[in-house]
């Protein structure tokens, strides 16, 4: 066991911009958390700079892979890292500063102080939650896939797309990881399903969503369109096995 129980796992690909600033909120709001940086050989040097912070900070950690794999393999790669080191909380955490590091202890105690709790996602959607500066149709387009995805699949999770989240690493464990290939929104979607068909209890908690300040979005037409199109898939796919 490494001594600290909950591990905060951040993808980067060109984020030598925000890194150091996220990796200061994280460890000021938990810091008796550690912090893997699971890096896809950024050009920008991102990887650099946190080996840097990880010199002289030993709860920062630095995984560097060889190219840009995705977001949701750098997730399965941070999961495995953190179960072989017996962290009890693995939690997902975007870089650019769009989530707030301030709700980190709120998220941890949703799961800490309910034992049947599996999954706590920071929720936009919520009672409480909201976006800022976003143009109407981007909030439309989250809002419509979020409702789209709970009507389809019968879930009842507000923000299944959110990114923001803290999961018992028991859950985790008990995952086929080698399975997930999702990517994106869709990775998010999976990762929710999976924790649901396991009987484990899901929670929202209730955060301010910002865009990044610096750098540049990886989310694409790609990506959404390849959510939109599994879950589809997976809904007729639950909705034909409960009928036979």
């Amino acid at each position: 066991m490494t001594g600290a129980a909950a591990l905060v796992i951040v993808p980067t690909y060109d984020e030598a911009e925000n890194v150091a600033d996220i990796l200061g909120l994280v460890l000021g709001a938990v810091p008796d958390a550690h912090v893997l940086v699971v890096d896809d050989a950024s050009p920008d040097g991102t990887g650099d700079v946190v080996e840097r912070i990880a010199a002289t900070d030993d709860r920062v950690h630095l995984l560097r892979r060889s190219g840009k794999l995705g977001l949701g393999t750098a997730y399965v790669t941070g999961f495995r890292w953190g179960l072989e080191r017996g962290y009890e909380l693995l939690i997902e955490m975007d870089a650019d500063g769009s989530h707030p590091a301030d709700r980190l202890p709120a998220l941890i105690d949703a799961v800490r102080s309910q034992p049947d709790v599996q999954l706590a996602i920071g929720s936009r959607w919520v009672p409480g939650g909201s976006v800022v500066d976003w143009p109407w149709y981007r909030e439309a387009l989250s809002r419509g896939g979020n409702a789209y995805a709970r009507w389809m699949l019968r879930i009842d999770v507000r923000d299944i797309t959110a990114g923001f989240r803290v999961y018992r690493a028991a859950v985790i464990a008990g995952k086929a990881l080698d399975a997930v290939d999702s990517k994106g929104y869709c990775f998010q979607v999976d990762m929710t399903l999976r924790v649901h068909d396991l009987g484990g209890r899901i929670v929202e908690v209730p955060i301010r969503f910002r865009d990044r300040l610096h750098g540049v979005s990886k989310m694409s037409q790609a990506i959404v369109l390849e959510a939109m199109l599994r879950v589809t898939q997976w809904g007729l796919q639950r909705r034909f096995a409960r009928r036979r």
